[in-house]
């Protein structure tokens, strides 16, 4: 196939020797299989800010700082340099995420570098050597909905240990592997610190997957993960290893759980909206 322009570069520098297809293309970026010597691995084209869509992106982007204070300056003022340069914090947001959470314990796609937008990445595979599927393209039986739960759970506590909330997790953006769930897409990973909609995200993520797995394990709806992680996190007590329960008592004088609450019913809204755009573009892939 004809090489994409944004990909040449790493093959005149040797990073990659051949283009061997399209593997999947969003609003956000588009993904190639190549060849990188004997190997075979993903090259994520992240699409031109003018033509890319991340709906609110700017609650994504809270908290990001860069140490070049003239460019933190350009960014706050959305000049034509700080937008540029916010999209440079966008594009290498997801590789130092996937290398924070690598280091965490967290099954991610090992990451080989992004160099002038094109994420080079780890192919993962399912049990067959095949391009792994999405969680929403398969079923699975009830006791591997339990057992990839709590390990999802698992990873969503090293995430926060780290100091990360992947702000749009959903059985679009796991990945079955022949060695269990692989979390991808990552740009949009927040710092659970510095971003005011941690939380909220932090419970969208925690709903979205719970309610996936809890159509072949209904019992996993009565959970409270997010609430249980939040509460763990904002006490200081989160340990990458602990045993979670999945279960939290409400505190009588816990005067934000209705706002919180009324905001993860917004969250819901969006993620269905969200959800008919990923279709959308799976149909036009």
């Amino acid at each position: 196939m004809k090489t994409p322009k944004r990909i040449e570069p790493l093959i005149e520098d040797g990073l990659v020797d051949e283009v061997l297809r399209p593997l999947m293309s969003g609003k956000e970026a588009t993904v190639y299989l190549v060849r990188c010597g004997n190997e075979i691995r993903c090259a994520k084209v992240y699409k031109d800010v003018a033509v890319r869509s991340f709906k609110k992106a700017v609650q994504y982007q809270e908290g990001r700082k860069v140490r070049n204070t003239r460019r933190q300056r350009a960014m706050e003022k959305g000049s034509r340099f700080g937008r540029d340069e916010q999209e440079k914090v966008w594009q290498t947001a997801e590789v130092d995420a996937l290398y924070r959470l690598r280091d965490a314990g967290v099954r991610v796609p090992e990451a080989f570098g992004c160099f002038d937008g094109v994420l080079l990445m780890e192919l993962i595979t399912d049990e067959a050597g095949e391009v792994a599927p999405r969680l929403n393209d398969i079923l699975i039986p009830a006791d591997r909905a339990v057992d990839d739960h709590t390990t999802m759970m698992h990873y969503v506590l090293r995430m926060l240990c780290v100091g990360l909330v992947h702000g749009d997790l959903s059985e679009f953006n796991v990945l079955m592997a022949a060695d269990g769930p692989v979390i991808i897409d990552l740009p949009q990973a927040v710092d659970a610190a510095g971003n005011n909609n941690a939380p909220t995200m932090l419970a969208r993520d925690v709903a979205n997957i719970t309610r996936y797995y809890a159509q072949y394990a209904p019992e996993l709806a009565e959970t409270r993960y997010a609430e249980e992680l939040w509460a763990l996190h904002e006490a200081g007590a989160l340990h990458p290893d602990m045993r979670l329960t999945g279960i939290f008592h409400r505190e009588e004088n816990d005067a934000d759980v209705d706002s919180v609450l009324l905001q993860i019913e917004e969250a819901f809204r969006e993620e269905m909206e969200r959800r008919e755009r990923v279709r959308d573009d799976d149909d036009q892939a």
